[in-house]
């Protein structure tokens, strides 16, 4: 007789390192999702900002059914039509030159990572290796990307870490220019800082950044994980500042759903990724990169794109319309489709207990940190389901106000 799996069966089965809601969705269909009891919910959560078409979207529908019936994996030591069409398009559309493919944003920032102390160390020396990244940041769970990541609750307690990297603080030009040196291998910088509160960089201080690596050359790193394909309203938003790094890194948003991750860089930088130096089994799957070259297809276009700064305001218009009813929020800020209402002093550390309020109203919410409730939806989310899906989060923000 076979067992239907239930939320309990996760407490019994599995690592305990994830604290999992109470339900589980079992169908979702654009912004909605069902639960296995039929519970309705509004997606404004995206995965994490990583269902960037939705769920069952028919284009990526087709791409990976349609890849199914062909080739799901080939080795590295061969390549693939779906991996070299993505490529293609990705540095057609990008300051990029090649591509290097993986299964998550934590394994692009770590080739990113790697990549830059292997050019420098090449170029100049083996004392220029340092990094230089910022507090609150979050790169990944692997120890290199973690230790790069700028919160130290996700790093301590697993011994020795890697050396040579600096943390300094978030939009703080003065900062950066007295932490960077010639032994400096590379700067690393979220556009959009996502785990850290939904705080975007200021224009100058990304400005700063690239001038001062041009000085002492080094690479300027941007992780554009989470804001990537379009979530900023640019396909990247380093389009939206006018800013081009030497190394961006993509994933969730980039495969819709299906793993992949991607490093952009120029040819310059590429060719010391020298054959074996480093590599990824999974990297560059036929399914994943014809799922990726669907969504790529689906927002690298002028009205989906317009279309995510239009959802914007109406995100940051019914936000600041709560906020002003109930006094709940402080700001509202971000850009494009990662958006975060920053709790006010009198609900600060209390932004899981929004997220669980909203979903009794049936609207899936994140948080990004205690103080911050995150907003990543499908970036063709319809009008009508942010409407609803936020009639939905303004009765669970009045009923924990009214608690």
């Amino acid at each position: 007789m076979s067992h239907s799996p239930i939320r309990a069966d996760f407490d019994q089965y599995m690592v305990p390192n994830y604290a999992p809601a109470d339900y589980i969705p079992v169908r979702g269909v654009g912004s909605r999702v069902w639960d296995q009891a039929g519970k309705e919910f509004v997606d404004f959560a995206g995965g994490i900002a990583v269902n960037s078409l939705g769920h069952a979207h028919p284009a990526l529908v087709k791409a990976l059914t349609e890849q199914a019936q062909k080739v799901w994996h080939v080795s590295n030591s061969l390549t693939n039509e779906p991996a070299l069409r993505l490529a293609k398009k990705l540095v057609e559309a990008t300051f990029a030159d090649r591509v290097f493919f993986c299964n998550s944003g934590a394994e692009a920032n770590e080739a990113a990572f790697k990549l830059a102390r292997r050019w420098a160390i090449e170029t100049v020396g083996a004392d220029k290796h340092e990094i230089i990244a910022t507090t609150n940041s979050f790169h990944g769970r692997t120890f290199f990307t973690v230790t790069v990541g700028g919160q130290p609750k996700y790093s301590d307690g697993f011994g020795p870490r890697p050396q040579g990297i600096t943390h300094i603080a978030y939009n703080d030009i003065e900062a950066l220019k007295a932490a960077i040196s010639d032994k400096t291998a590379a700067v690393v910088i979220e556009p959009v800082q996502g785990e850290g509160g939904v705080l975007p960089a200021q224009a100058a201080y990304l400005k700063a950044a690239r001038e001062l690596c041009d000085q002492h050359k080094a690479l300027l790193v941007f992780d554009e994980v989470q804001t990537g394909v379009g979530r900023s309203g640019s396909l990247y938003a380093y389009q939206e500042y006018g800013v081009t790094p030497d190394i961006l890194t993509s994933a969730k948003s980039l495969g819709g759903g299906f793993p992949i991750g991607a490093m952009l860089t120029t040819e310059a930088i590429a060719r010391h990724f020298a054959v074996g130096t480093h590599g990824s089994t999974y990297g560059g799957n036929p399914l994943a990169c014809a799922v990726a070259e669907a969504v790529i297809d689906t927002v690298n276009t002028p009205a989906v794109l317009a279309g995510v700064k239009a959802k914007h305001d109406r995100f940051a218009s019914a936000l600041n319309a709560l906020s002003a009813e109930t006094g709940v929020f402080s700001e509202v800020r971000g850009m494009g489709l990662l958006i975060g209402a920053v709790l006010s002093d009198k609900y600060k550390g209390r932004a899981k207990d929004f997220m669980t309020a909203a979903a009794r109203e049936g609207v899936m919410v994140l948080q990004a940190g205690p103080d911050v409730v995150r907003f990543a939806p499908s970036l063709v989310i319809e009008d009508t389901d942010i409407d609803e899906g936020m009639a939905r989060f303004a009765r669970a923000v009045r009923a924990v106000a009214a608690a």
